[in-house]
Protein backbone atom coordinates (compact mmCIF):
# COMPACT_ATOMS: atom_id res chain seq x y z
CA UNK A 1 0.00 0.00 0.00
CA UNK A 2 1.36 3.93 -0.53
CA UNK A 3 1.22 6.66 1.58
CA UNK A 4 -1.51 8.92 1.79
CA UNK A 5 -0.33 11.96 3.24
CA UNK A 6 -3.73 14.25 3.76
CA UNK A 7 -3.00 17.95 3.77
CA UNK A 8 -4.39 19.70 6.24
CA UNK A 9 -2.88 23.16 7.20
CA UNK A 10 -2.96 26.17 4.52
CA UNK A 11 0.54 27.66 3.02
CA UNK A 12 2.10 28.63 -0.14
CA UNK A 13 1.74 26.10 -2.66
CA UNK A 14 5.77 26.91 -3.95
CA UNK A 15 8.88 27.64 -1.63
CA UNK A 16 11.02 30.60 -3.18
CA UNK A 17 12.44 28.12 -5.41
CA UNK A 18 10.29 26.75 -7.13
CA UNK A 19 9.80 23.79 -5.43
CA UNK A 20 6.50 22.51 -3.55
CA UNK A 21 5.91 23.28 -0.16
CA UNK A 22 3.58 20.10 0.44
CA UNK A 23 2.49 17.41 -1.64
CA UNK A 24 -0.33 15.11 -0.41
CA UNK A 25 -3.89 15.18 -1.28
CA UNK A 26 -6.85 17.11 0.66
CA UNK A 27 -10.36 17.99 0.45
CA UNK A 28 -10.46 21.54 -0.35
CA UNK A 29 -7.90 23.58 -1.88
CA UNK A 30 -5.82 25.04 0.46
CA UNK A 31 -3.01 26.15 -0.54
CA UNK A 32 -2.35 29.63 -2.56
CA UNK A 33 -1.23 29.11 -5.86
CA UNK A 34 1.69 32.01 -5.46
CA UNK A 35 2.36 31.74 -9.11
CA UNK A 36 4.98 34.52 -8.83
CA UNK A 37 7.23 31.78 -6.93
CA UNK A 38 6.45 29.20 -9.61
CA UNK A 39 9.87 27.43 -11.11
CA UNK A 40 9.65 27.80 -14.77
CA UNK A 41 9.04 30.31 -17.48
CA UNK A 42 5.21 30.67 -18.96
CA UNK A 43 5.88 28.15 -22.24
CA UNK A 44 5.93 25.66 -19.93
CA UNK A 45 2.87 26.58 -17.60
CA UNK A 46 -0.06 24.71 -18.14
CA UNK A 47 -3.64 25.64 -16.80
CA UNK A 48 -6.99 24.67 -17.73
CA UNK A 49 -10.71 25.20 -16.16
CA UNK A 50 -12.78 22.10 -17.39
CA UNK A 51 -16.22 22.02 -16.80
CA UNK A 52 -18.86 18.68 -18.06
CA UNK A 53 -22.46 18.47 -16.97
CA UNK A 54 -24.45 15.23 -17.65
CA UNK A 55 -27.86 13.30 -17.47
CA UNK A 56 -28.10 10.17 -19.15
CA UNK A 57 -29.63 11.32 -22.21
CA UNK A 58 -27.32 14.32 -22.69
CA UNK A 59 -24.66 16.36 -22.01
CA UNK A 60 -22.51 19.56 -22.56
CA UNK A 61 -18.66 20.55 -21.79
CA UNK A 62 -17.16 23.69 -21.70
CA UNK A 63 -12.94 24.08 -21.20
CA UNK A 64 -10.54 26.91 -21.40
CA UNK A 65 -6.74 25.57 -21.87
CA UNK A 66 -3.76 27.94 -21.26
CA UNK A 67 -0.63 26.30 -22.03
CA UNK A 68 1.48 29.15 -22.35
CA UNK A 69 2.15 29.63 -26.40
CA UNK A 70 -1.09 28.44 -26.98
CA UNK A 71 -4.94 29.21 -25.30
CA UNK A 72 -8.04 26.80 -26.49
CA UNK A 73 -11.58 27.20 -25.38
CA UNK A 74 -13.92 24.40 -26.96
CA UNK A 75 -17.15 23.54 -26.43
CA UNK A 76 -18.62 20.11 -26.53
CA UNK A 77 -22.20 18.33 -27.30
CA UNK A 78 -22.94 15.18 -26.43
CA UNK A 79 -26.06 13.14 -27.38
CA UNK A 80 -26.31 9.91 -25.62
CA UNK A 81 -29.36 8.64 -27.26
CA UNK A 82 -28.45 8.89 -30.76
CA UNK A 83 -24.46 8.34 -29.92
CA UNK A 84 -23.72 11.94 -31.33
CA UNK A 85 -20.76 14.07 -30.35
CA UNK A 86 -20.40 17.68 -31.47
CA UNK A 87 -18.50 20.65 -30.67
CA UNK A 88 -16.06 23.80 -31.66
CA UNK A 89 -13.01 25.38 -30.35
CA UNK A 90 -11.03 28.14 -31.32
CA UNK A 91 -6.88 28.59 -30.53
CA UNK A 92 -5.35 32.21 -29.50
CA UNK A 93 -1.32 32.09 -29.70
CA UNK A 94 1.21 33.57 -27.41
CA UNK A 95 -1.24 34.45 -24.38
CA UNK A 96 1.80 33.32 -21.92
CA UNK A 97 -0.71 32.26 -19.18
CA UNK A 98 -1.92 34.77 -17.85
CA UNK A 99 -6.15 34.55 -18.62
CA UNK A 100 -7.00 32.09 -15.95
CA UNK A 101 -7.61 32.66 -12.39
CA UNK A 102 -5.13 32.24 -9.21
CA UNK A 103 -7.98 30.44 -7.41
CA UNK A 104 -11.06 28.17 -7.91
CA UNK A 105 -12.60 29.25 -5.16
CA UNK A 106 -12.79 33.36 -5.66
CA UNK A 107 -15.24 34.69 -7.63
CA UNK A 108 -14.05 35.09 -11.18
CA UNK A 109 -14.96 35.73 -15.01
CA UNK A 110 -13.68 33.91 -17.80
CA UNK A 111 -14.26 35.15 -20.91
CA UNK A 112 -12.89 34.28 -24.04
CA UNK A 113 -15.34 36.02 -27.02
CA UNK A 114 -14.41 34.86 -30.73
CA UNK A 115 -15.56 35.50 -34.28
CA UNK A 116 -17.03 32.22 -34.34
CA UNK A 117 -18.78 31.86 -30.82
CA UNK A 118 -19.41 33.26 -27.53
CA UNK A 119 -18.60 31.39 -24.36
CA UNK A 120 -18.55 32.43 -20.48
CA UNK A 121 -17.31 30.48 -17.50
CA UNK A 122 -18.58 32.62 -13.80
CA UNK A 123 -17.84 31.98 -10.55
CA UNK A 124 -20.22 33.74 -8.39
CA UNK A 125 -20.14 32.50 -4.71
CA UNK A 126 -21.51 29.16 -4.52
CA UNK A 127 -22.61 28.87 -8.00
CA UNK A 128 -20.85 28.10 -11.12
CA UNK A 129 -22.34 29.26 -14.42
CA UNK A 130 -21.68 28.15 -17.61
CA UNK A 131 -23.09 29.86 -20.81
CA UNK A 132 -22.56 29.42 -24.61
CA UNK A 133 -24.14 31.18 -27.68
CA UNK A 134 -22.88 29.70 -31.26
CA UNK A 135 -25.22 30.57 -33.97
CA UNK A 136 -22.97 28.17 -36.81
CA UNK A 137 -23.25 25.10 -34.63
CA UNK A 138 -24.82 22.07 -36.63
CA UNK A 139 -24.88 23.73 -39.59
CA UNK A 140 -26.91 26.56 -38.43
CA UNK A 141 -29.03 24.93 -35.81
CA UNK A 142 -27.59 27.16 -33.33
CA UNK A 143 -26.87 26.72 -29.80
CA UNK A 144 -27.48 28.88 -26.74
CA UNK A 145 -28.37 28.49 -22.79
CA UNK A 146 -26.89 28.71 -19.51
CA UNK A 147 -26.21 26.18 -16.86
CA UNK A 148 -25.92 26.62 -13.06
CA UNK A 149 -24.37 24.60 -10.96
CA UNK A 150 -24.27 24.22 -7.28
CA UNK A 151 -20.98 24.20 -6.09
CA UNK A 152 -21.81 22.83 -2.08
CA UNK A 153 -19.12 24.09 0.76
CA UNK A 154 -19.59 21.40 2.32
CA UNK A 155 -18.72 18.38 0.61
CA UNK A 156 -15.67 17.47 0.27
CA UNK A 157 -13.80 17.81 -2.80
CA UNK A 158 -11.08 16.09 -4.72
CA UNK A 159 -7.33 17.94 -4.50
CA UNK A 160 -3.87 16.97 -4.95
CA UNK A 161 -0.30 18.06 -4.97
CA UNK A 162 1.85 15.88 -6.91
CA UNK A 163 5.51 16.40 -7.34
CA UNK A 164 7.78 15.03 -9.99
CA UNK A 165 11.06 12.90 -9.10
CA UNK A 166 12.71 14.22 -12.35
CA UNK A 167 12.67 18.06 -11.16
CA UNK A 168 11.59 19.50 -7.80
CA UNK A 169 9.86 22.55 -10.34
CA UNK A 170 7.84 19.84 -11.52
CA UNK A 171 4.36 19.96 -10.12
CA UNK A 172 0.24 19.36 -10.66
CA UNK A 173 -2.07 21.72 -8.80
CA UNK A 174 -5.26 20.08 -9.40
CA UNK A 175 -9.18 20.32 -7.86
CA UNK A 176 -11.76 18.77 -8.60
CA UNK A 177 -15.60 19.09 -7.71
CA UNK A 178 -16.78 15.70 -8.91
CA UNK A 179 -20.89 16.18 -8.12
CA UNK A 180 -22.73 19.55 -8.53
CA UNK A 181 -26.32 19.40 -9.04
CA UNK A 182 -27.27 21.54 -12.68
CA UNK A 183 -30.01 23.90 -13.57
CA UNK A 184 -30.65 24.96 -16.64
CA UNK A 185 -31.45 25.05 -20.79
CA UNK A 186 -29.63 24.85 -23.83
CA UNK A 187 -31.51 25.36 -26.86
CA UNK A 188 -30.27 23.50 -29.97
CA UNK A 189 -32.32 24.81 -33.24
CA UNK A 190 -35.78 24.44 -32.30
CA UNK A 191 -35.30 21.79 -29.75
CA UNK A 192 -34.12 22.64 -25.69
CA UNK A 193 -32.65 20.44 -23.42
CA UNK A 194 -33.42 21.10 -19.81
CA UNK A 195 -30.95 19.85 -17.12
CA UNK A 196 -32.75 19.64 -13.29
CA UNK A 197 -30.62 19.17 -10.43
CA UNK A 198 -32.25 16.07 -9.65
CA UNK A 199 -30.73 13.92 -12.48
CA UNK A 200 -28.02 16.55 -14.01
CA UNK A 201 -24.64 16.69 -12.43
CA UNK A 202 -21.93 19.22 -13.15
CA UNK A 203 -17.89 18.10 -12.60
CA UNK A 204 -14.93 20.71 -12.23
CA UNK A 205 -11.40 20.09 -13.51
CA UNK A 206 -9.15 23.13 -12.49
CA UNK A 207 -5.38 22.34 -13.08
CA UNK A 208 -2.65 24.24 -12.58
CA UNK A 209 0.64 22.63 -13.17
CA UNK A 210 4.54 22.07 -15.17
CA UNK A 211 4.58 19.04 -16.44
CA UNK A 212 7.15 17.26 -18.51
CA UNK A 213 6.89 17.64 -21.95
CA UNK A 214 6.01 13.64 -22.53
CA UNK A 215 2.59 12.82 -20.10
CA UNK A 216 0.58 9.74 -20.10
CA UNK A 217 -2.81 10.16 -17.77
CA UNK A 218 -5.46 8.10 -16.70
CA UNK A 219 -8.68 9.61 -15.49
CA UNK A 220 -12.46 8.55 -14.48
CA UNK A 221 -15.23 9.84 -12.48
CA UNK A 222 -18.29 9.54 -12.01
CA UNK A 223 -21.55 10.33 -9.80
CA UNK A 224 -25.27 10.46 -9.00
CA UNK A 225 -27.90 8.67 -6.26
CA UNK A 226 -27.39 5.58 -4.93
CA UNK A 227 -30.56 4.68 -2.82
CA UNK A 228 -31.37 8.33 -2.40
CA UNK A 229 -27.78 9.66 -1.57
CA UNK A 230 -25.19 11.57 -3.12
CA UNK A 231 -22.58 9.31 -4.28
CA UNK A 232 -19.37 10.38 -6.73
CA UNK A 233 -15.62 8.99 -7.13
CA UNK A 234 -12.29 10.23 -8.89
CA UNK A 235 -10.16 7.94 -9.69
CA UNK A 236 -6.90 7.90 -11.92
CA UNK A 237 -3.06 7.98 -12.21
CA UNK A 238 -0.25 8.08 -14.74
CA UNK A 239 1.97 10.68 -14.35
CA UNK A 240 4.13 12.28 -11.49
CA UNK A 241 4.98 10.81 -7.85
CA UNK A 242 2.08 8.65 -7.11
CA UNK A 243 0.94 5.68 -5.97
CA UNK A 244 4.05 2.99 -4.89
CA UNK A 245 6.45 5.45 -6.86
CA UNK A 246 9.50 6.70 -4.85
CA UNK A 247 8.80 10.31 -2.83
CA UNK A 248 5.31 9.52 -3.72
CA UNK A 249 3.01 10.65 -0.92
CA UNK A 250 -0.96 10.54 -2.39
CA UNK A 251 -2.88 9.29 -5.06
CA UNK A 252 -6.23 11.05 -6.72
CA UNK A 253 -8.57 7.95 -5.70
CA UNK A 254 -11.24 9.08 -3.66
CA UNK A 255 -15.01 7.86 -3.51
CA UNK A 256 -17.30 10.52 -1.75
CA UNK A 257 -20.93 9.40 -0.15
CA UNK A 258 -23.00 12.28 0.91
CA UNK A 259 -20.29 14.36 0.36
CA UNK A 260 -17.95 13.31 2.74
CA UNK A 261 -14.31 11.83 1.06
CA UNK A 262 -13.14 8.23 1.61
CA UNK A 263 -9.49 7.69 0.59
CA UNK A 264 -8.24 4.90 -1.57
CA UNK A 265 -5.18 3.67 -2.37
CA UNK A 266 -4.16 2.80 -5.97
CA UNK A 267 -6.84 1.90 -8.53
CA UNK A 268 -5.70 -0.11 -12.24
CA UNK A 269 -7.41 0.65 -15.33
CA UNK A 270 -7.95 -2.76 -17.20
CA UNK A 271 -8.87 -2.16 -21.04
CA UNK A 272 -8.39 -3.99 -24.46
CA UNK A 273 -5.68 -1.81 -26.44
CA UNK A 274 -7.55 1.60 -25.02
CA UNK A 275 -10.80 0.34 -26.85
CA UNK A 276 -13.95 2.03 -25.59
CA UNK A 277 -15.87 0.73 -27.91
CA UNK A 278 -15.42 -2.27 -25.41
CA UNK A 279 -16.04 -2.15 -21.75
CA UNK A 280 -12.97 -1.12 -19.00
CA UNK A 281 -12.92 -2.33 -15.64
CA UNK A 282 -11.60 -1.20 -12.50
CA UNK A 283 -9.49 -2.51 -9.10
CA UNK A 284 -7.64 -1.25 -6.34
CA UNK A 285 -4.77 -2.94 -4.81
CA UNK A 286 -6.41 -2.30 -1.21
CA UNK A 287 -9.52 -4.44 -2.87
CA UNK A 288 -12.42 -1.37 -1.96
CA UNK A 289 -12.85 -0.37 -5.57
CA UNK A 290 -14.25 -2.94 -8.06
CA UNK A 291 -16.19 -1.52 -11.26
CA UNK A 292 -16.72 -1.79 -14.66
CA UNK A 293 -17.49 0.87 -17.55
CA UNK A 294 -20.26 0.15 -20.24
CA UNK A 295 -19.90 2.66 -23.00
CA UNK A 296 -22.53 4.49 -23.97
CA UNK A 297 -20.57 6.88 -26.05
CA UNK A 298 -16.94 5.97 -26.94
CA UNK A 299 -14.51 8.87 -28.85
CA UNK A 300 -10.85 8.47 -30.48
CA UNK A 301 -9.12 11.24 -31.25
CA UNK A 302 -5.72 11.98 -32.28
CA UNK A 303 -3.72 15.59 -32.29
CA UNK A 304 -0.56 16.29 -34.00
CA UNK A 305 0.50 19.73 -34.16
CA UNK A 306 4.15 19.05 -34.45
CA UNK A 307 5.45 20.41 -31.37
CA UNK A 308 1.65 19.38 -29.98
CA UNK A 309 0.51 15.81 -29.87
CA UNK A 310 -1.96 13.73 -28.38
CA UNK A 311 -3.69 10.34 -28.44
CA UNK A 312 -7.00 9.83 -26.44
CA UNK A 313 -9.19 7.34 -25.81
CA UNK A 314 -12.65 8.37 -24.19
CA UNK A 315 -15.61 7.40 -23.19
CA UNK A 316 -18.80 8.21 -21.56
CA UNK A 317 -21.27 5.69 -20.10
CA UNK A 318 -22.22 3.74 -17.27
CA UNK A 319 -20.48 1.98 -13.94
CA UNK A 320 -21.66 -0.71 -12.10
CA UNK A 321 -19.86 -2.33 -9.16
CA UNK A 322 -18.89 -2.15 -5.37
CA UNK A 323 -17.42 0.54 -3.48
CA UNK A 324 -16.27 -0.36 0.40
CA UNK A 325 -16.33 3.01 2.38
CA UNK A 326 -13.75 3.88 5.15
CA UNK A 327 -15.84 2.10 7.83
CA UNK A 328 -16.68 -1.11 5.71
CA UNK A 329 -19.88 -0.33 4.05
CA UNK A 330 -20.29 -1.81 0.77
CA UNK A 331 -22.13 0.21 -1.66
CA UNK A 332 -23.70 -1.60 -4.64
CA UNK A 333 -23.21 0.70 -7.96
CA UNK A 334 -25.51 0.31 -10.65
CA UNK A 335 -25.00 2.41 -13.99
CA UNK A 336 -23.83 5.40 -12.53
CA UNK A 337 -22.97 7.60 -15.25
CA UNK A 338 -19.34 9.02 -15.46
CA UNK A 339 -16.43 8.63 -18.12
CA UNK A 340 -13.02 7.38 -18.09
CA UNK A 341 -9.97 8.31 -20.44
CA UNK A 342 -6.43 6.99 -21.34
CA UNK A 343 -4.01 9.87 -23.54
CA UNK A 344 -0.53 10.69 -24.01
CA UNK A 345 0.13 13.48 -24.58
CA UNK A 346 3.24 15.77 -25.79
CA UNK A 347 2.54 19.88 -25.05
Amino acid sequence: MGKQIEITKPSNLFNEDGSLVQTGWARKPILKYNKEWIGKSWWRIKEWDHYSVLNKEFGFQLTIGDIGYLTQMSYVWLDFKNKMRDGKGIFKFFTKSKLLPLSSLEDSVIEFPTKKFKAKIVKEKNKRILSIEDPTFMKGKGIEGAITLEDKPEWDNTVVVTGYNEDPRLFYYNHKINMMPATGTLKIGKDIYEFTPDRSFGLMDWGRGIWPYRTHWLWGSACGMVEGVPLAFNIGYGFGAVGSEPNATHTENIVFYNGKAHKLDEVTFHHENRDPTKPWKFTSNDNRFTMTLEPLLPHREKINFGIIYSDSSLLHGLYSGEIILDDGKKIVVKDLLGHAEDIYWRW
